[in-house]
């Protein structure tokens, strides 16, 4: 009796449920959590397998892009079939994006079309490290790596302790509205490597930011079935972020 009793009350008071000393607002921020632990840390594993599928797969497109004599050769022979497939390579994650928004909770479709998604990144990626040295995408590589994981530690961590971060949401966009312009800028008039570097490290501190706010969204936000949008939104966070250091360290190189 006094057990359904207890648990009654747990339904309507989710900080009453969480073990005693926890911080209240992560009881008031982390609803899911406090309903069901169990499932949300598995709908986080399973996210995080996914993204690490999509990584192995980005890893092994990018690395057969870079490392086959014959494709590599194809790319950066700059003839009008080379031209036809970078332009290809570079609007076909947005052409498959546009139907996977609409199957996002569409199962097994959007798992096909995320592997399709992140095919089409794999392949930007390769051609993005084309003209890059072999040294500076490693080091690219294993910042990005200690990066990630840093960050990831940190927002769990500050999440427990009752830490939000979805008020960073508006800023970054701004941040990435600029980036775009700067980009734009960097196209019609060519800065160099200083250019280059400076690029590099903004956009690097901007999808930091992004990784702390997709990281405290997993945590506390994502519905179950929104597992494909999660996976999306940290995969491009992550190959953003490489490509960020890619171009600082050029520019630094």
């Amino acid at each position: 009796m006094g057990k359904k009793n207890k648990d009654k009350h747990c339904s309507h008071d989710a900080e009453a449920c969480y073990p005693q000393g926890a911080p209240p607002a992560f009881a008031m921020a982390s609803p899911y959590l406090i309903q069901s632990p169990q499932m949300r840390w598995a709908f986080i594993r399973k996210v995080y397998v996914i993204v690490a599928m999509q990584l192995v797969l980005t890893v092994a497109v990018a690395s057969t892009v870079n490392l086959v004599d014959p494709i590599r050769a194809f790319f950066q022979s700059r003839t009008k079939g080379a031209l036809v497939a970078y332009v290809l390579i570079l609007i076909s994650p947005i052409i498959v994006m546009i139907p996977m928004i609409f199957c996002r909770k569409k199962h097994p479709i959007n798992l096909i079309l995320l592997a399709l998604f992140t095919v089409c990144i794999s392949l930007t990626v390769g051609v993005a490290c084309l003209s890059r040295n072999g040294t500076v995408i490693m080091e690219a590589v294993g910042i990005t790596l200690v990066v990630v994981v840093g960050l990831t530690g940190y927002t769990f961590w500050a999440a427990k302790k009752g830490y939000d971060f979805e008020f960073l949401g508006p800023f970054l966009v701004a941040a990435c509205l600029v980036l775009i312009l700067f980009s734009f800028v960097r196209i019609l008039f060519p800065m160099g490597k200083t250019g280059t570097m400076v690029y590099g490290c903004v956009a690097a501190l901007v999808f930091s930011g992004f990784i702390i706010y997709d990281t405290d969204n997993l945590i506390k936000r994502y519905t179950y079935d929104e597992y494909v949008s999660a996976a999306i939104e940290l995969y491009l966070d992550i190959i953003n972020l490489f490509i960020a250091i890619l171009n600082m360290l050029e520019g630094c190189d």
